[in-house]
Parts: C-alpha cells; structure tokens; sequence
C-alpha cells in the first residue's frame, strides 16, 4: 500500500507530554497498514548550528546536560532563559532553523517513503518566542508561509506536573508558561490538531483517528469516535 505522495506529519509540546510514545504506536500502526514511514529529530536533522548552540548554553548559562528522568533530574537552563539579547538572537535562529527545516522536508519526501514524521517542528521554536508581542506575531506568521505545513501537527497537551515527572528538567512555573504559549500559537495559526491531556491509550485514539482523516485513508475499526469525544471533552 503506498500513499499518492510523501505524508508530512509532526509531534509538539512539552517536554514529558508523551511525544515519543505517540511516535512510536503511529509507526506502529501505520507498519500494520503496509504504510512506510521515516523519523527525522527536529533538533538532530533541522536545526542549524545545534552543537554550537548546545555548547552555548553550557559554557555560558551553566545548563546541565544529559535527559532528566523519573529519580535523575537535570536542571536545563536554555529555552528558560529569557535575556531580550537572546530573544533577538532566537528569531535569526529560528529563520535560519525554518530555512533549513524546507530543505530537510523536501529531500525527505524524495524518498521511496509515504509518511515523514518530524519529532518536534518549527512550532516548538516558535513557542518560546514573546508571542504577546506585534512584532513576533507579525514574525511568526510570516515565516510560517515559507516551512512546509504538515498535513497533521499534532500538539500534545499535558499537565505541566505530570510532565515533568516524566521529565525533570525544567521548573514547573516554565512550563506552566510554555503550556500556554503552545496553545496560543494553535490559536494563533490555526493549523495545529491537539490532544487533549487525557489517558493514553484514548490519546492514542485521537493521534491515530486524526491522521487517517489527514490521509483520506479508512481507519482501522478502534471504538466509538463519538464515545472518544464525549470523553475528551469531559
């Protein structure tokens, strides 16, 4: 089974909202289906200058390095800091990173592939960005004409307590903030499909219900749609 053409697909939110467990019952599925499909890390295949950026941080904020964990927590102190320097310097960043990010996704879907998932997008950029400000929205939508729109953005939502239980590396109050950035810029753009923070195997539901409405494909038989719904929505 093959798709007409390559299927752009990407996974936003917080961190510990439970992108990679989503990712990998979508490969999942998609393998039962007779669906090809091919992972690319927004941070390892997109982003420009990441070791440089990543030392940045290091050397001159003190961040910690490695990926907190239930027990291990790392202390993360990059995207939390918010010097106006720094601010400027990530909207040249992020273009560069947008830039990038159409080259990656138009070589990627080159590939004998029908399905290219982004791990993180340009949208988990942009949520860190002043987005209360003209200018940034002004930015963000006009930088949003040049990257490829995927035909689902998937943005996990999440308890900001429960995620950083999952992954210990940044306080509450920030991510508490960065929650509602995300669903500001969903607003704001408009393009993005969310999932609710609810039990997984439902949230399961809606990332595998949604992209099959994406695809115009039929969807394998998985419980009552309208069940699912009356139990997000609750």
């Amino acid at each position: 089974m093959k798709m007409k053409r390559p299927i752009l697909v990407s996974f936003s939110g917080l961190d510990g909202s439970g992108k990679t467990t989503q990712i990998e019952n979508l490969r999942s599925v998609l393998a039962e289906r007779g669906y090809s499909s091919h992972l690319l890390a927004f941070w390892d295949n997109v982003v420009v200058l990441s070791r440089y950026r990543e030392g940045f941080v290091h050397k001159v904020y003190g961040s910690e390095r490695g990926i907190g964990a239930p027990g291990k927590p790392v202390e993360r102190r990059d995207k939390n800091v918010r010097r106006w320097y720094l601010s400027l310097a990530r909207h040249l960043l992020y273009l560069l990173d947008a830039i990038h990010l159409s080259w990656v996704v138009a070589r990627a879907r080159r590939a004998p592939v029908d399905v290219v998932i982004m791990d993180r997008y340009i949208y988990d950029e942009w949520a860190n960005l002043p987005l209360h400000h003209p200018l940034t929205r002004a930015y963000v939508r006009l930088v949003n004409r040049l990257v490829p729109r995927p035909a689902v953005a998937y943005l996990l939502d999440a308890d900001p307590i429960a995620a950083r239980a999952r992954k210990p590396e940044y306080p509450v109050e920030f991510m508490q903030k960065c929650r509602v950035a995300y669903k500001r810029l969903a607003m704001m753009l408009g393009t993005m499909t969310l999932v609710p923070a609810v039990d997984l195997p439902l949230a399961k539901q809606h990332v595998t219900s949604a992209f099959w409405l994406a695809a115009g494909k039929p969807a394998a038989p998985s419980g009552n749609s309208k069940e699912l719904d009356a139990e997000a929505a609750a």
